[in-house]
């Protein structure tokens, strides 16, 4: 599937082409730090189906509790996510951050990683009022 994406200020835009089957939540501690959320949605790509088109991101180089080190993306402007992989910048596997995609509401989730860190709270928000738009 073809889709285009922008950081939140529009300083960062790019292309890329994803496998909508390769769309997870990721709930390790990691991705609700760096999301200030309580979990991350990612679609899995290959670094060369990835195109930027313009600006440049800045990149945060984090160690994982494996040890491997994991380069994350963002724009410089107003610090969106973008995408986090190897910290070698080689060719590879990265995880888009699905809500920068424009066609985000065609990328369901078909799996949750990491769930040993999910939040109690975040598998039943029924009982929760929901409104909406805020007030």
């Amino acid at each position: 599937m073809e889709i285009d994406g922008q950081c939140f200020c529009g300083h960062i835009t790019y292309e890329a082409e994803v496998e909508p089957d390769r769309v997870a939540i990721c709930h390790c501690t990691d991705c609700q730090m760096h999301s200030a959320s309580a979990y991350g949605v990612v679609v899995g790509i290959d670094i060369s189906r990835f195109r930027l088109l313009t600006g440049t991101m800045k990149t945060h180089v984090k160690v994982a509790e494996s040890g491997n080190r994991r380069a994350l993306t963002f724009c410089p402007e107003c610090g969106t996510r973008i995408y986090g992989g190897p910290a070698d910048g080689g060719p590879g596997f990265v995880s888009l951050r699905v809500g920068t995609i424009r066609q985000r509401a065609e990328l369901t989730p078909k799996v949750q990683v990491w769930t040993r860190s999910r939040l109690p709270w975040v598998m039943d928000l029924s009982g929760i009022p929901a409104r909406d738009k805020q007030s």
